[in-house]
């Protein structure tokens, strides 16, 4: 109950992601839950405890709101924890938790705490990512990147969008990179968005990342049809603390989704592996990638 939260968030990766305040408000809901259910208090009665509903209570449990100290307060007491030295680390950990981060972005860029997903993403060992119809973000290039989020949505952030997906990107070329697995559909990698050179550079880009060591890019033919298998692009995170679960995240209409109960990731983890099995093997991924290439020319 008394572990140290700096050695929780560090064993997290991202060189600079420990002290992110999305991350640590993530790793305080983590803990709190454990707490409530050690001391075998529902949802409703933790909820009552600080005066609000259970939803609050599964919005911190998931480090998706701020915490204020009291509430923090009235839940140590409500759970048996006595310890002042553990309340005051939850106290400190609460005053971290609510500043601002490297990837405080504003409201702007998207509709429901964006750095809470950008922390996350920034801090997984392992990033699984399948996109129907488009590239991963992760593996646009600028030009590429410009060209989607014209046709997307026209807003007048474009460059600053571009900019930050630039920095979100370094995760898998910094010192110690997070490792990443992509699965991509043929039919994306034949669509020339942005013009036959915009095009090109992404397809040459994508063979240089697909040969990093912390990289692997599968390639679902056409005749499979990767979209009948899932519709939606969503993205798995895991990470090196065994204190954080995986975390599925996927985006829609009415904003972001973070689903991690068992039952909830093994519905993801059974779309992966058949998307997976139907794609090429990583090995083939460049000699594909040098086809279209050359196709084009």
């Amino acid at each position: 109950m008394g572990e140290d939260v700096s050695a929780v968030v560090g064993a997290c990766g991202g060189q600079d992601s420990a002290e992110d305040p999305a991350l640590l408000r993530r790793v305080l809901g983590v803990r709190l839950r454990r707490l409530r259910e050690a001391a075998g208090i529902s949802g409703d009665a933790a909820g009552r405890a600080i005066r609000a509903s259970h939803s609050k209570i599964s919005r911190l449990e998931a480090g998706r709101v701020s915490f204020r100290a009291a509430d923090v307060d009235d839940l140590l007491t409500a759970y048996g924890v006595r310890d002042v030295e553990l309340r005051n680390e939850y106290r400190r950990l609460v005053q971290q938790a609510n500043g601002i981060g490297r990837w405080h972005t504003g409201a702007d860029l998207t509709v429901e705490r964006p750095d809470t997903y950008l922390a996350l993403e920034d801090a997984a060992a392992l990033i699984r990512c399948y996109a129907p119809n488009l590239l991963p973000e992760l593996v646009w290039t600028p030009s590429y990147a410009h060209t989607v989020y014209t046709i997307a949505d026209r807003r007048p952030d474009i460059q600053r969008r571009v900019e930050m997906l630039a920095q979100r990107q370094q995760l898998l070329t910094r010192e110690d990179p997070s490792r990443a697995w992509f699965v991509i559909e043929e039919s994306a990698l034949r669509r020339p968005l942005g013009g036959a050179e915009v095009w090109q550079g992404q397809m040459e880009h994508l063979a240089e990342l697909a040969q990093r060591p912390n990289v692997t890019v599968q390639v679902v033919p056409d005749h499979v049809g990767g979209p009948a298998i899932s519709g939606t692009p969503f993205t798995v995170l895991r990470f090196a603390a065994p204190e954080l679960s995986d975390i599925a995240h996927y985006q829609h209409l009415a904003g972001p989704q973070f689903l991690e109960k068992p039952s909830e990731l093994d519905r993801f983890n059974a779309v992966w592996d058949r998307l997976c099995v139907c794609a090429f093997p990583p090995e083939r991924t460049t000699e594909l990638l040098d086809t279209l290439v050359d196709l084009s020319l």
